[in-house]
């Protein structure tokens, strides 16, 4: 276990500890914008490859409870949402992706499809997917590994705003009055509004990814569903 909670640890400190932390200034600094873009991917890749690796060697014995079908529920019931969060956010323009912009006349124009659920989609899907897991695990290896991702995402989503807000951008500010990042807090506060339209392709492209998913679970992970 102690394997896994250090790789846990890089693959956080990697992400929590440079981007969001004054040390990425320094680095930018240092080697330039595009030096430490690929500085930082690197080392992202190196700790979720060694990351992924630990927890497909290490042996899961201690369980905090034990695997349960009735548990495997919300994992099956999320998963379609997340995935047509994912596939959905790849879909728009979003201004929280590296390199985006957005003017002000643009913000209310741009917050279209999934994005005006979240304008963090994707990694509120990475929540969705890492959460339901750690349910449908219950070992203390599953619970590391899959809470990683968990902590990261939700953390990443308000550093992510943190971080555009003490920018000031009056496109960004714009932006993010016509978004929310809690799912569907803007619809509900009125200043946004679900348009199903919109949403057609990315749920027939993230069911047949979950369809996928689902049908191969088995041999990508080894993990049976019930």
């Amino acid at each position: 276990m102690s394997e896994v909670l250090v790789a846990g640890l890089l693959w956080l400190g990697t992400h929590l500890g440079i981007s969001s932390t004054p040390l990425r200034g320094v680095l930018v600094s240092a080697i330039g914008q595009r030096g430490y873009l690929a500085l930082y991917s690197l080392l992202a890749f190196a700790s979720l490859g060694y990351l992924i690796w630990v927890y497909t060697e290490v042996p899961r014995f201690d369980y905090l409870w034990l695997p349960d079908p009735a548990l495997y529920w919300p994992a099956k019931l999320a998963l379609p949402v997340a995935l047509v969060l994912m596939v959905g956010g790849f879909m728009v323009r979003n201004p929280t992706m590296v390199g985006v912009t957005v003017s002000e006349a643009q913000a209310r124009e741009l917050a279209t499809g999934v994005t005006r659920i979240t304008r963090h989609p994707f990694q509120w899907a990475v929540v969705l997917w890492a959460v339901t897991h750690m349910m449908a695990n219950g070992d203390w290896v599953s619970l590391i590994f899959f809470g990683s991702f968990a902590v990261l995402s939700f953390a990443g989503t308000f550093l992510m705003d943190a971080k555009k807000n003490r920018l000031a951008d009056p496109g960004w500010l714009a932006y993010a009055s016509v978004t929310s990042n809690v799912p569907c807090a803007a619809i509900v506060s009125g200043r946004n509004t679900l348009v199903v339209r919109e949403l057609w392709l990315p749920t027939v492209v993230g069911l047949i990814l979950y369809a996928l998913l689902y049908y191969f679970h088995e041999a990508f992970t080894g993990a049976v569903i019930v």
